[in-house]
């Protein structure tokens, strides 16, 4: 919708105006090994993807 209504952002986005994914999980149940591995494999994903 938003490139239907702004057509100039889709040569400077392409298809993907948000990142891939994102990460939620409820209050109590992350700690920061959690929130490490989940960054590393983002960036992971980042690097192959090129």
């Amino acid at each position: 919708m938003i490139f239907d209504r702004h057509p100039e952002y889709r040569d400077k986005y392409g298809r993907h105006f948000w990142a891939r994914g994102y990460y939620a999980e409820t209050i109590g149940q992350v700690n920061e090994d959690t929130i490490k591995k989940y960054i590393e494999e983002q960036e992971e994903c980042s690097r192959i993807e090129g």
